[in-house]
């Protein structure tokens, strides 16, 4: 009886036009970001961190740039690892040849490159669409593995080829390094994470959204109404390019400290990304999150639940991973094709309704 709009009258477009239009979801909003900002720091400790937290935060930000890519725009891409990987060895050259400048600056930085890259790699969208762009981008994928893996200069000559996170504090706290706290980490990637969401809604809600969408819906009909084929495009492949690139250089400075970019950003990289944004919902900023939430907790849970409270064999549990992600894939992809963000959605109306659900 709670979830209700009578009695909230709206007086303006923006009122009626609100991200959060009833004042329940209004508060329910605030008062998860004072619990993120100000609670979770207290109560978490490392292995939260490492195991659910970060990975959460920096997969939301990937998957909020592939979904404004594939979502929004329309335009299919599997070379997310990829450009991931550019944001990371973005990063680490500029935090090696640059080391007196502030990491956070270091990391809108990567996701620039990253952007200017996208760009690069999205030109051919110009003239091919679909299955032929999905080909395009995944070789985009192989040859930027190829580049970092072949080109001595992207780390440094170093004769592992790995590149490692140099120690970089912020306000005097450690971000990366072997000296790092949970809470510190935790808020750094949080900040980040809330700031890409609010840029990400600003602009899928505005007319540069609306751009994307018309070319997504039909790019024939969009360029005869006046959209240019040429900006949207290349402007979707930009912001999503910076969104991952900002991910990859978290992923690498914040989370993992030292990669190698064929285990860290392969194809799987890619393919994980891409099925987060199916499973929460194609062109929705909360599929992203929910869709990121998703993939990372279910691996925790079966390993907790079955290889440790049960006792199964760890490569079992794996395998069951693979098989029970497959296969929600394809339900969703046949039954609701907007994933869990539509779900989420119809649950809302119906108590909205309720008792009176129709």
């Amino acid at each position: 009886m709670l979830y209700r709009e009578a009695g909230e009258f709206k007086t303006s477009y923006a009122e009626d036009n609100a991200t959060f239009p009833l004042k329940l979801d209004r508060w329910a909003y605030r008062l998860l970001l004072v619990v993120a900002v100000l609670v979770v720091p207290f109560l978490i400790n490392d292995y939260w961190v490492n195991a659910v937290f970060l990975p959460f935060l920096i997969y939301a930000i990937a998957a909020l740039g592939l979904n404004i890519l594939v979502g929004y725009c329309g335009q299919v891409s599997l070379g997310t690892g990829g450009f991931m990987a550019v944001g990371a060895y973005a990063a680490y050259k500029l935090m090696t040849a640059f080391p007196e400048i502030n990491i956070a600056f270091h990391i809108v930085a990567a996701g620039a490159i990253t952007a200017g890259v996208g760009v690069l790699f999205g030109l051919p969208s110009l003239r091919i669409k679909g299955f032929y762009l999905a080909v395009a981008t995944l070789a985009a994928q192989f040859f930027l593995v190829w580049l970092f893996n072949r080109v001595p200069w992207f780390y440094n000559y170093s004769a592992s080829g790995q590149i490692s996170a140099p120690e970089r504090t912020l306000f005097g706290v450690a971000i990366t390094g072997p000296e790092t706290h949970a809470w510190a980490t935790y808020l750094f990637c949080l900040a980040f994470t809330l700031a890409s969401a609010w840029i990400a809604r600003n602009l899928t809600r505005g007319a540069q959204g609306r751009r994307w969408m018309a070319i997504r819906d039909m790019d024939i009909a969009a360029e005869i109404i006046g959209v240019n084929p040429l900006t949207a495009k290349l402007s979707a492949f930009a912001v999503s390019s910076f969104f991952i690139g900002v991910a990859g250089a978290l992923f690498f400075a914040v989370y993992l400290g030292a990669v190698e970019v064929g285990e860290a950003f392969g194809i799987n990289k890619s393919f994980l990304i891409l099925f987060m944004v199916i499973i929460g919902g194609l062109g929705s900023i909360f599929g992203s999150f929910a869709g990121a939430a998703f993939m990372v907790l279910l691996p925790v849970l079966l390993k907790n639940v079955l290889a440790g409270g049960l006792g199964w064999p760890t490569d079992v549990v794996a395998h069951l991973e693979l098989m029970i992600v497959g296969a929600l894939i394809v339900v969703f992809l046949i039954a609701e094709p907007h994933g869990l963000a539509q779900l989420w959605r119809v649950t809302k109306e119906k108590l909205r309704l309720w008792p009176f659900p129709h």
